[in-house]
């Protein structure tokens, strides 16, 4: 969190925890990726080599939402947000051991069913993205980490 300033927030770890507790798990739940980003400085972005241009990302996006269409054609479905959850525990089932993880979330209710949900379909795009033909362990993990809130990470 950071004041409409644009410097760093000064808020204490409990003021941030009674901030985050006003909001209830439900809506938390339906929210899919929860990152906390830093301000960029501008001497970061003009030097970074490494980064994507726009028309890079766009391409991607659009190879990914393709994969997903053609995917989920046959249900009549075109992209992985649309994607129930009877058919992602039928044919669009991950093996046992790349779901071990998620699934030992669900059973010790560290993530509801909505949650277990909104993760298997996260991870599917991020194989879209990579051009993958189904999410591996590493998208898996990366799925949990973009769904988890900034004070589960602390």
């Amino acid at each position: 969190m950071s004041s409409g300033s644009g410097t760093a927030c000064t808020c204490t770890s409990a003021q941030r925890r009674g901030y985050t507790a006003k909001l209830s798990g439900p809506l938390l739940d339906r929210i899919d990726i929860q990152v906390q980003v830093e301000r960029p400085r501008s001497a970061t972005m003009a030097l970074d080599p490494d980064g994507e241009d726009s028309q890079t990302v766009l391409h991607r996006v659009r190879q990914a939402r393709q994969r997903q269409g053609e995917r989920l054609s046959p249900w009549g479905i075109a992209t992985n947000a649309r994607a129930p959850m009877s058919l992602l525990t039928s044919a669009l089932r991950l093996p046992g051991h790349t779901t071990a993880p998620l699934d030992a979330c669900l059973d010790r209710a560290a993530l509801s069913l909505r949650g277990y949900a909104r993760t298997l379909r996260l991870a599917w795009t991020l194989a879209d993205l990579s051009a993958r033909q189904a999410p591996e362990s590493d998208d898996l993990d990366a799925a949990m980490q973009l769904r988890q809130t900034a004070e589960d990470r602390s």
